[in-house]
């Protein structure tokens, strides 16, 4: 065991963000941390990594046992050098090993040798060098993506038995997420994370750890399975709570009756009476769903715009758009993919007519109506509230031609009364993010613009953003790194593939990649991807891998794995089953403990034996 958490609880003035909390981490466990926007994930990420203390309750921390938190802002002010940065995680010794290296002193010399700290300085260095980091740049200067794989470095340095990472997909676009999804997947110690991301929660997470209002349900299963089990606990939880206040009224008209006919009262009848209302009173209601609603204003024109061989590029830099022929239609959903700084927003530019290309020709449709979702949220004033900034001091706003209060409207996207009133600024991220929502969306549009929507966004405000815009009929041109949310979302993508070089692809990420499409990267590891990013892409394809015989004995290795697999997978069915049974935990703690072991030994068996099938397959030249 790594570390424990006994009857855990947490309140932030009167919110309770976590109420008798037990739960356990072992070694080698993934653990995906979810809950609704403000339920308290963080604080309790800061909770188990030592850095606030709990109400009530304990965490056991076993002797020896390092954590290591990855954050969720980047080091973009960071001056240091990427090494001294690095070498800082692990404390004063980490720093003086630099500042030897640096320049060597004797006193300095005493008190590394004093601290055993010549031991760490291989350390350092295995991980810049293991992570693609230059060691001389300095961090404020490298693009989001280095930075993000410097603060991973600096989290790793200390060898932690625990990793924790809180929207670890924060600032990074689809190339530098599928990096870092890769990199986790093959880390060896045990994970625990936040993450809005979809598509890494499904790859990584062993174990979904549920926090919803205060208190905290653990499933041992993959994201998938986690989705599907939830829905059943809350549609369970519905039809008990309809019940329970269908009783409460029966009761309440009792004894509203019993006190007008003036009749003697049943004494024990008015006290479970009396304990049915302390109930209902102690209930903590679940945060209704959000309602949003689209003004698809006046329909637009059939053509929306039309790409004759445009370029573009600013001076003095390579080009961003090279010959790019497009043609835009009424009710498209076109997404933008690739890395940061490669163009995607003067391609947009470019769309809306707001932008002259370099060469070539752009024809505009027309009765064009543009709402513009920014990803740095400049449309809102963080001084003010949340009310001001959607109304502007009215009680009234027009929405689809009908005049709607604006406390109503607002409360479509969980703004209550307090909520509405409350400064901006003071928001969450995700809460920030439905207040921009509810501000583009009470504008008529037939043109939605959305740069980096998902940040932040809980997973029910994202699928019910994606059924929104699904039954949108206007035109989306959608930027986003959420490959899940671009699967679901458009039906084709303009990728950024480098060189200038813009293609279009049928369908959503998946389809992308399935088609053959690729980025180019910047060769220089940890330099600013920013404007001039990237050299030509897939100038020529690449050869497939030469053929290598196998041995006799790894060749029945090979042959013997998926015999292996199919076994394993069905022994974990079995299990999964077994655990899902209502009974199962009120079984002797002793056989659900060994359960529970079982499972996890059998999945580190399948996940090593794909691991083993993946690396002889390839030595075979294999698909």
């Amino acid at each position: 065991m790594l570390l424990q958490l006994d009857d855990v609880s947490l309140r932030y003035g009167a919110q309770v963000l976590a109420e008798n909390v037990s739960a356990k981490i072992e070694r080698g466990d993934r653990i995906c941390l979810v809950g609704r926007n403000g339920e308290g994930k963080s604080s309790l990420l800061r909770l188990i990594a030592g850095d606030i203390e709990s109400d009530e309750g304990e965490i056991v921390r076993p002797g020896g046992i390092v954590l290591a938190t990855l954050g969720q802002e980047l080091p973009s002010d960071c001056t240091d050098s990427v090494y001294r940065y690095v070498a800082g995680g692990l404390g004063e010794v980490g720093l003086w090993l630099v500042d030897y290296r640096a320049e060597p002193d004797a006193d300095l010399q005493t008190q590394i040798e004093a601290a055993h700290g010549w031991e760490l300085l291989p350390r350092i260095e295995s991980v810049i060098d293991r992570l693609g980091l230059d060691g001389n740049h300095i961090v404020a200067e490298l693009s989001g993506g280095w930075q993000r794989r410097a603060a991973l470095a600096r989290a790793l340095v200390t060898q932690p038995d625990l990793l924790i990472l809180d929207e670890p997909t924060n600032h990074l676009d689809i190339s530098a997420v599928e990096w870092l999804e890769n990199f986790l997947g093959g880390y060896r110690g045990a994970l625990l994370f936040v993450s809005h991301d979809r598509a890494l929660a499904q790859r990584l997470a062993k174990t979904v750890w549920d926090l919803d209002r205060g208190h905290l349900r653990v499933f041992r299963c993959d994201f998938d399975r986690y989705q599907r089990e939830k829905e059943k606990l809350l549609e369970e939880e519905a039809r008990s709570e309809a019940l329970f206040d269908k009783k409460l009224a029966q009761e309440e008209a009792w004894i509203r009756q019993g006190i007008k006919a003036r009749r003697t009262r049943n004494e024990g009848r008015v006290r479970a009476l009396q304990a049915l209302r302390r109930q209902r009173e102690a209930r903590r209601n679940r945060q209704g769903s959000a309602k949003m609603a689209l003004d698809a204003g006046e329909m637009s024109g059939k053509l929306v715009a039309e790409l004759t061989d445009v370029s573009f590029a600013y001076p003095g830099e390579p080009p961003l758009i090279r010959d790019l022929s497009f043609t835009l239609m009424r009710g498209d959903k076109v997404g933008l993919i690739g890395p940061n700084g490669v163009g995607k927003s003067t391609l947009i530019r470019i769309l809306l007519g707001k932008l002259q290309p370099g060469g070539g020709k752009v024809r505009l449709g027309t009765k064009q109506q543009v709402a513009y979702f920014d990803q740095r949220r400049q449309q809102l004033n963080p001084e003010l509230t949340v009310l001001d900034n959607i109304a502007g001091g009215r009680e009234s706003i027009s929405i689809g031609g009908k005049s709607r209060h604006a406390m109503s409207y607002l409360a479509d996207f969980l703004f209550s009364g307090i909520k509405a009133r409350t400064k901006v600024g003071a928001l969450s991220g995700g809460e920030r993010n439905r207040a921009l929502l509810a501000k583009l969306f009470s504008q008529p549009a037939n043109i939605l613009v959305l740069d980096e929507p998902t940040n932040d966004l809980d997973v029910e405000t994202l699928e019910l953003l994606e059924q929104l815009l699904l039954d949108f009929p206007g035109t989306v041109l959608l930027v986003s790194h959420d490959r899940a949310f671009l699967d679901n979302v458009v039906d084709s993508c303009l990728a950024f593939e480098g060189g200038g070089i813009v293609r279009e692809y049928v369908g959503g990420y998946a389809d992308f990649l399935r088609q053959g499409g690729s980025f180019s990267l910047p060769e220089e590891s940890g330099s600013s991807a920013d404007k001039s990013t990237v050299e030509k892409v897939k100038s020529k394809p690449q050869s497939a891998p030469r053929k290598q015989k196998l041995s006799y004995k790894l060749q029945r290795e090979l042959d013997s794995l998926p015999g292996l697999i199919e076994q394993l997978e069905g022994e974990i069915a079995e299990l999964e089953s077994a655990i899902a049974q209502p009974d199962f935990y009120q079984r002797e703690q002793a056989l659900v403990e060994e359960s529970l072991r079982t499972l996890a030994a059998k999945q580190a068996q399948l996940d090593a034996a794909f691991e083993r099938w993946a690396e002889l397959d390839g030595m075979a030249g294999g698909a």
